[in-house]
């Protein structure tokens, strides 16, 4: 099993090596969504400032406020 390679895999080695300039905008990409610092202080801020989920709202003995 450590040696099978699926269809899509071999598709994208191909692809990648006929157009080597999509590595950089691959990472590009990357870094767009995931390559970032996280400000802690930021997010313990939104979480905060956040209001609380409120219950099942679909429960029949369900109280709005």
């Amino acid at each position: 099993m450590a040696l099978y390679e699926s269809d899509h895999t071999k598709f994208m080695r191909e692809m990648m090596a006929q157009h080597p300039e999509w590595a950089e905008d691959q990472r590009r990409g990357r870094a767009i969504w995931w390559d970032r610092k996280v400000d802690l202080d930021e997010q313990k801020a939104q979480r905060q400032a956040s209001e609380p989920h409120l219950p099942y709202p679909y429960d029949v003995n369900f109280e709005q406020r």
